[in-house]
């Protein structure tokens, strides 16, 4: 991992290292278990498999961006907002990642990419319009973090196997249809679906676990790197609330990066629970009103 000024976390480290090892793991066992299942297309399964992992890895950042109709701009169309990513950056000691804006109302922001030179920050012209420049300042260190410990680029790979699990399994329903009659085509597809919803079902709890604690270790490095926690009590608090008054149907439009959002595009429901991708609000309010009084205290 390239050097920079981002605190280290060994906990996110770790959880990265320990979720793809078990996701890698799982894809595999699904493979084989297909292959096994329905000897007579192993080859296409195995192709399809390989397809599935690497095409989330190549086309990351091109997805979220389209799914949320965002463009890549350049520092004359920007000037501010490059402005402060190169600052930033500058603070950081991090290669500057490109920079977007998705015209929506709804004020959010996220970052995506399979690598930091591939990387991209996007903001949506709604955050533009809701922060001031120091809340704004903190959102953009919270993900620019995401993009120097990579933990972006390993939640868009351990996102494959959940999405290669029914992929799989419906190739390999098609490819059973043909011998059904004849050589049990039925049983094996049964128990192909039983395999992928467990590898579904697993994956979908790890993501949401990394998910959560990503989300406080990018508030927290965040706020060291710009020494302003409460810019970002402040921003998160404008974000989810801004949530409230943006129409159901364009929280639902943007739902598919809901898990790359700083705070996710829902409303009127509660954080806590095992399937949320972000940790409450109360949570990291208190993490960074924690780090804002240890900032405070005069050193010895």
């Amino acid at each position: 991992m390239a050097t920079n000024r981002f605190i280290k976390d060994s906990g996110l480290t770790a959880r990265m290292t320990l979720v793809m090892f078990l996701l890698g793991a799982l894809f595999v066992a699904l493979v084989v278990a297909m292959m096994y299942l329905f000897a007579d297309f192993w080859l296409f399964i195995g192709i399809a498999g390989l397809g599935v992992a690497f095409y989330q890895w190549w086309s990351s950042d091109k997805v979220a961006m389209r799914a949320m109709r965002a463009r890549e701009v350049t520092p004359e169309e920007a000037p501010e907002l490059h402005g402060m990513i190169d600052r930033l950056c500058a603070l950081a000691d991090m290669p500057k990642p490109r920079v977007g804006i998705a015209d929506t109302a709804l004020p959010n922001a996220f970052a995506t990419g399979r690598s930091p030179d591939r990387a991209v920050v996007c903001v949506t012209t709604g955050i533009l319009h809701t922060l001031d420049a120091e809340e704004l300042e903190a959102v953009l260190a919270h993900e620019l973090s995401h993009v120097a410990h990579r933990d972006v680029l390993v939640m868009t790979v351990a996102s494959s196997a959940g999405i290669a699990a029914g992929m799989l399994t419906r190739g390999a329903q098609f490819g059973a249809l043909g011998r059904r009659s004849n050589n049990g085509g039925a049983p094996a597809v049964l128990i192909a679906l039983a395999i992928s919803l467990v590898v579904y079902a697993v994956s979908f709890m790890l993501l949401r676990l990394l998910s959560r604690y990503r989300e406080l270790c990018a508030d927290r490095s965040g706020a060291y790197l710009t020494m302003k926690p409460q810019a970002l009590a402040s921003a998160l608090t404008k974000i989810a609330g801004g949530a409230d008054a943006i129409p159901q149907k364009d929280l639902r439009s943007a739902s598919a990066v809901n898990s790359l959002f700083i705070v996710p595009a829902v409303r009127g429901v509660s954080l806590r629970t095992l399937t949320a991708t972000h940790p409450s609000l109360e949570q990291r309010l208190e993490q960074l009103a924690r780090i804002q009084a240890e900032l405070g205290r005069p050193t010895a």
